[in-house]
This record gives C-alpha cells, sequence and structure tokens, in this order.
C-alpha cells in the first residue's frame, strides 16, 4: 500500500554554518564596534545577545538573512521573550521547532479526514504517516496539506509504493 510520512526537519549543518556566517557579519561590522552581540547555539536553541533592544533587532535581522540564504526555512523559529540580563545588556532565546507537534498533527488528520479522499492519516510520534490504495489520491492529499498548513514548514518523505 502506498504511504509517506509528513514531517518537519531543519538541516543542522546549514544552521550551524548561517550561524557562524551571522557571527563574523556581526563581528566585523562598524555598528557592532565594542558590542558584545552574538548568537549562540545549543542542541535545538539559538540564544541571541545585544547590548540593547535595537541591537538585538539587528542581529535578528543578520541571523535570519543568513538562515535565508542557506535555504532554512525561517518558519521552523520560534522567538522566545526578551530578556534583560546584567545592565541594559538583553538576550533572546531562538528555538528550532523540529517534528510536528501535536496540535499541529491532530490537524492535519482532520482535514485529511474531512476532505472525504481515500487515504487514511496517523499520528506516529513527530510525524503524520499517510497510506492510500493509488498514489493520485497521495498525491492530492500532499496539494491539501500544502494548501492548509502555511504557518509550519512542512516536508514530504518516505513515499513508499
Amino acid at each position: 500500500m502506498p504511504s509517506f510520512d509528513i514531517v518537519s526537519e531543519v538541516n543542522q549543518v546549514e544552521v550551524r554554518n548561517a550561524l557562524d556566517q551571522a557571527n563574523r557579519e556581526i563581528s566585523t561590522r562598524f555598528d557592532f564596534k565594542g558590542s558584545d552581540a552574538r548568537v549562540e547555539h545549543k542542541e535545538k536553541e539559538l540564544t541571541l545577545y545585544a547590548d540593547d533592544d535595537f541591537k538585538l533587532k539587528q542581529v535578528t535581522d543578520v541571523l535570519l538573512g543568513k538562515l535565508t540564504k542557506r535555504s532554512v526555512d525561517v518558519r521552523a523559529l520560534k522567538f522566545g521573550n526578551v530578556e534583560k540580563i546584567s545592565g541594559d545588556k538583553v538576550k533572546q532565546v531562538v528555538t528550532l521547532r523540529v517534528g510536528i507537534e501535536q496540535e499541529l498533527a491532530k490537524t492535519i488528520v482532520k482535514h485529511i479526514k474531512d476532505s472525504k479522499l481515500k487515504v487514511q492519516a496517523s499520528i506516529q510520534g513527530d510525524a503524520v504517516r499517510v497510506s492510500g490504495a493509488k498514489r493520485d489520491e497521495l498525491q492530492n492529499a500532499i496539494a491539501l496539506v500544502k494548501k492548509t498548513v502555511t504557518d509550519f514548514p512542512v516536508q514530504f518523505g518516505n513515499f513508499r509504493d
């Protein structure tokens, strides 16, 4: 029975390369001279540091530009609250959303079932498996998911015939 998986992944190598490029640009830019602005990476979390809110916005813009150039979908980033550290310095935690969250998985399954396509959708951990009798129905399901899920990056993989 043909099937495919709906997943959400971020290429960690490209993220690390974009962070290195962003930190390099921040260290050489004139408006960051003498500043403690930087981006740090721990597993699925990025931490942005800057001297004030304006510079934090500049660091964010540099980071998003580098991630976009490296073809990392910025919809996978979840920005946290800006926190004050010592003095005027601020930091912001950005989480890399990897895997499809339960709520989103449930809405995807609901949309597929409501569409009356002859496919079955089931939640498999942090992925959604869609299976059906015909390849055309699976392609229609892919088109439906692409149309309905716009605020979260999803990929379609593991297509089996």
